[in-house]
Formats: structure tokens, C-alpha cells, sequence
């Protein structure tokens, strides 16, 4: 089993079945807040759709395409951040995180999109990880500016959320850049 301590308060394990209900429970109670700015909830209804997603996760991860982790916060779920994909050939890693309502403004994500690069760049190998974040979603957007990573573009009207597209920042870190600015 997958387990990456970050520091006494939080880690990431990777998503198992018997997080389903957690993980569904915080969706739900969180719903109309991350309404804003995810596009799935609309396809979360019951917790049978979060046992879905984890199957999903599940399989991708063992064809090394992407890794959900649960975020551990004082050893409750808080939030689910990974890879949303993996691209061994190009050695990219693509970073995609949502926390609970109530786990927000602690700088646990911060510290988790931290980990997150750490881990890519370090023990997986990756030259490059990117996080893509709405235009507007100024609380996202703050996460990789706070590390470091470099605004690269925008995709114009890259997601369609419920009833309007909202265009993508793409920030990128490269492997030396990281590197260097960890030392």
C-alpha cells in the first residue's frame, strides 16, 4: 500500500474501496463548493460513483497512466489530489487536487501539490509536472505560484462546467528547476 507522510498532520495513501463512503460523504457535503470549479459533481449522485472513480484510479494506476491518492489530514480524509494522468513516453505528470470545504485555508494543499511535484520529479522520474487550474479559481491558481511553477498559456474555453466554459492556466515545473530551487 501506498503511503507518503509529508509532515506529522498530513500524507497521501492511495485511494482503496474502503474509502468510497468517506470520500463520497465529503463530496456531497461539499458539493456546492466544489460545484464552482469541478465539472463531476453532476455525476456523483450515490456512492456507488465514487466506487467507480476508484476502480477506475485503480487501473490506471497499475498501467502506471495516472495515481489518486486520499489526503490524510490528522488521519481523516480531507481531500483526494495524484496524478490525473502520466505520460511515461514524454515523462510528464499532470497534478489534480480537491479538498473538503471545511479542510480549506490550513495550507494543506499547498503542502500536498508540494509532495506531489517532490514525488514526480524525484521517485518517479518525471521532467515535467503541470497543474491546470481555471482562469477565475484565484485560490488554485495561488497553489503553483506559491511553488514556483512558471504560467506557461491558457487554453481557451478548456472545460465546460454545468452551463459555461471557463478557459485553463497551465503552469509548468521542469525537473532542474525544481532541483534548484529545492537546494
Amino acid at each position: 500500500m501506498f503511503i507518503h507522510k509529508i509532515d506529522d498532520d498530513l500524507s497521501l495513501r492511495l485511494v482503496e474501496m474502503r474509502d468510497a463512503k468517506r470520500i463520497f460523504e465529503l463530496t456531497d457535503q461539499s458539493r456546492d463548493y466544489l460545484k464552482e470549479w469541478l465539472p463531476w459533481l453532476d455525476y456523483t449522485q450515490k456512492a456507488e460513483d465514487t466506487e467507480d472513480f476508484i476502480k477506475m484510479g485503480r487501473t490506471n494506476f497499475v498501467e502506471s497512466k495516472s495515481m489518486n491518492t486520499v489526503i490524510l489530514y490528522k488521519g481523516e480524509i480531507a481531500g483526494v489530489a495524484g496524478f490525473n494522468e502520466i505520460t511515461n513516453s514524454n515523462k510528464t505528470a499532470k497534478i489534480g487536487y480537491w479538498l473538503g470545504q471545511e479542510y480549506q485555508g490550513k495550507g494543506i494543499m499547498t503542502r500536498v501539490a508540494r509532495a506531489l511535484t517532490d514525488y514526480a520529479i524525484n521517485i518517479l522520474e518525471m521532467n515535467k509536472v503541470e497543474i491546470r487550474v481555471a482562469a477565475e479559481n484565484r485560490k488554485s491558481r495561488a497553489i503553483p505560484e506559491r511553488l514556483g511553477f512558471k504560467e506557461e498559456g491558457a487554453i481557451r474555453q478548456a472545460e465546460w462546467l454545468y452551463d459555461h466554459y471557463v478557459d485553463h492556466v497551465v503552469y509548468g515545473m521542469l525537473a532542474e528547476e525544481w532541483n534548484k530551487d529545492q537546494q
